[in-house]
C-alpha cells in the first residue's frame, strides 16, 4: 500500500496526459487566470481521469517513504462528549506513533463530511478515520484504490468496503428492552435520535424486533423518533407521560436524549415510578437517584481500536477489510429495575 501511495499522479503526469505544459496545469489547479477555457477543460478532464489530488500544504511536511506523519479524523458532533471520547482514543494512539491528528466535527452534515475529507486528502494525510454521515461513501473509492488507508468508526460506511470499528447497536438495544420486560413492563417507549443516523436506525430496529418477539404492546405512540437534542427529548417525555395511556418504561437511545428524559421525569415527580434504560452513559449518571441503568460502550476504546487498525494499514497490512465489533455492557444501577406498576 505504501508503494501505491507513492504512485499518486503528479502535475507533470497530468500535463503529459492533457498534452499541455506543466505550468498550464499548475495554473488550472491553483485557479489562476489566463488559461483558455478549452485548455482549462482539457486539463480538468485529465485531472479527473487520473484522479489527481492537489497537495495544498503537506509537501513541506513529507518524510522518508512519502509520509506526512499526519492522519485525518472526522467525528459526528463536537458538542457530544461521546464523540470527544472517540477523538481522545484516536489521539492517544497517534501520539504514540509520533503522528499528528487533524480533526473535524461534522455536526451531522453530509456536505461537511465531503468537504473535510477532501481537505484531508489534499493535505496528503497518511490515513483517515471517519464517521459516516453522508448517505454513501462511494466517493472515497478512488482514494482507497490509490492506497489511502481508511477506517470507519462508530457507524458503518455505505457503498464501500473498508475497515470499520462499531458496536452491535440492534443487539444491545434488544438486551435493554428484554431487561425492562423482565421487570414486568409491557408498554415500553423508545425515544430515538435522528433517523438519518445509521446507529439510530439500528437501535430502532432492535427495539421493534424485541417488542414483537416478546409480544409486548406495539403502539406507534410509544415510538418517538428524530429527537435532535435534550430539549426535544424533554418535551417528548412530558407528552408521553401526559398521554391517556403512558408508558411504564422508557428506552432512551442516545446520551443527550437521556438527559432530557431524566430532567422531564424528575420535574414530573416520576423518577422512581417510570423505569429507564439509556443507550450510552451520561455524566454523573451513576450518582443520580435512582442511578441510571445504561447500555455502556467504551467509545475511547473504539477510537483506540480504529487507530490501531489504521496504523496497521499504514505500516503495510494488506489483509482483507475487517469489521471489528467492540462489546457493550448492561450496567444495572437502579432506574432500569423499577417494576411495572
Amino acid at each position: 500500500m505504501a508503494a501505491e501511495r507513492q504512485n499518486r499522479p503528479t502535475i507533470r503526469q497530468v500535463a503529459a496526459h492533457a498534452g499541455v505544459g506543466f505550468k498550464t496545469v499548475a495554473r488550472v489547479v491553483n485557479g489562476e487566470p489566463n488559461v483558455a477555457p478549452a485548455t482549462a477543460a482539457k486539463v480538468q478532464k485529465a485531472l479527473d481521469e487520473l484522479g489527481y489530488v492537489p497537495d495544498e500544504s503537506a509537501g513541506s511536511l513529507r518524510r522518508a517513504g512519502g509520509r506526512t506523519r499526519t492522519i485525518g479524523l472526522t467525528i459526528s458532533n463536537v458538542a457530544n462528549p461521546l464523540a470527544a471520547q472517540i477523538h481522545g482514543g484516536v489521539e492517544a494512539v497517534a501520539m504514540a506513533h509520533n503522528v499528528a491528528t487533524f480533526a473535524a466535527s461534522l455536526n451531522e452534515d453530509p456536505e461537511a463530511e465531503l468537504a473535510h475529507t477532501a481537505a484531508f486528502l489534499r493535505r496528503r494525510v497518511d490515513g483517515l478515520i471517519l464517521t459516516a454521515v453522508a448517505a454513501s461513501q462511494k466517493y472515497l473509492q478512488r482514494a482507497v484504490d490509490r492506497g489511502t488507508p481508511i477506517v470507519f468508526v462508530d457507524r458503518e460506511p455505505v457503498d464501500i468496503h473498508t475497515d470499520r470499528v462499531v458496536v452491535d447497536n440492534a443487539g444491545a438495544t434488544k438486551i435493554a428492552i428484554a431487561h425492562l420486560a423482565r421487570h414486568g413492563h409491557r408498554r415500553i417507549a423508545h425515544l430515538g435520535d435522528l433517523e438519518s443516523i445509521q446507529t439510530a436506525r439500528e437501535r430502532r430496529r432492535g427495539y421493534l424486533e424485541t417488542v414483537r418477539e416478546l409480544e409486548l404492546h406495539v403502539d406507534e405512540d410509544l415510538l418517538v423518533l428524530d429527537l435532535p437534542d435534550e430539549l426535544h427529548a424533554y418535551d417528548a417525555t412530558r407528552r408521553l407521560m401526559h398521554s391517556p395511556n403512558p408508558p411504564t418504561a422508557i428506552h432512551s437511545a442516545q446520551n443527550l436524549i437521556t438527559i432530557g428524559v431524566v430532567r422531564a421525569l424528575r420535574d414530573m415527580g416520576l423518577s422512581r415510578q417510570v423505569a429507564l434504560v439509556s443507550f450510552d452513559d451520561i455524566p454523573l449518571g451513576d450518582l443520580l437517584e435512582p442511578a441510571v441503568t445504561v447500555i455502556s460502550h467504551d467509545l475511547r476504546r473504539i477510537g483506540q481500536v480504529a487507530a490501531e487498525r489504521l496504523f496497521a494499514r499504514i505500516n503495510g497490512d494488506v489483509s482483507p477489510p475487517r469489521k471489528i465489533v467492540v462489546p457493550t455492557q448492561l450496567l444495572v444501577r437502579g432506574s432500569g429495575e423499577i417494576p411495572a406498576a
